[in-house]
């Protein structure tokens, strides 16, 4: 039996691949980057987040912003598809997120994100009730617990549903319901590999972030061609 690809040898796929496309891809990125950045600022810049009412405002336009995200997300994912597969891309390719079945697209992260704030909601009100009461010791302590819940959810969430999008690519007929049922299943066994595989890209983050972000608009794509490369040598083992 054929053993999956190991991160070195899907990094290196995803550079082999990305050669002589890094200007298109850093390119893509930053727009999708600006456009999602503008419209989060634009939308809960008048916001007083230090009110409930414009606590709960802030949350609502950014659970709302985020399943909207998913519309890119498609593209990006079919962007970087293209090219782990050895096709020429195009900018025009990052808004193909709204051509192909854009309700699912957006469905699927609806479901993502619904977690997800479920997840972020306890958290948002303990943040809350710290900036009150900052130094109440118990609030602290809820506040910390309800941080750890989220970031556990956030990474379950995140690595079992990773390869729904491209599943939305490689079968566009198939429901929601069975897209996010397919990622689950095929994700049974490589959930650690994925999980790891996003961990080996934290030092390069840091750096990015040290960068003041700009190196970011490399790792990033980088990180995109990278996992492309994953999905189908998923898929490839999992026929």
């Amino acid at each position: 039996m054929n053993k999956f690809k190991s991160s070195a040898e899907l990094k290196a796929l995803a550079k082999e691949h990305m050669l002589g496309k890094y200007g298109v891809t850093i390119g893509a990125t930053l727009v999708m980057s600006l456009i999602i950045g503008f419209v989060s600022m634009f939308s809960t810049i008048f916001l007083d987040t230090t009110t409930i009412i414009g606590l709960v405002l802030n949350f609502l336009i950014s659970f709302v912003i985020s399943v909207l995200t998913g519309l890119f997300t498609s593209g990006e994912t079919y962007f970087f598809l293209k090219i782990a597969c050895g096709k020429q891309v195009t900018f025009s390719d990052i808004f193909y997120g709204f051509k192909l079945f854009p309700n699912k697209a957006v469905l699927i992260q609806l479901y993502i994100t619904s977690w997800l704030y479920i997840a972020m909601l306890p958290m948002t009100i303990f943040s809350y009730l710290v900036q009150k009461n900052p130094t109440n010791a118990v609030l602290m302590l809820f506040y910390s617990l309800a941080l750890i819940l989220y970031l556990v959810v956030a990474v379950i969430i995140s690595v079992v549903y990773s390869q729904a999008f491209y599943l939305l690519h490689d079968f566009p007929n198939y429901s929601v319901k069975e897209l996010l049922v397919m990622s689950r299943k095929i994700m049974k066994g490589s959930m650690g590999r994925y999980f790891y595989l996003t961990v080996s890209f934290i030092p390069l983050t840091l750096l990015g972030i040290l960068s003041c972000g700009i190196v970011l608009f490399w790792i990033i794509p980088y990180m995109n061609a990278t996992y492309a490369e994953f999905f189908l040598d998923l898929m490839k083992k999992k026929q």
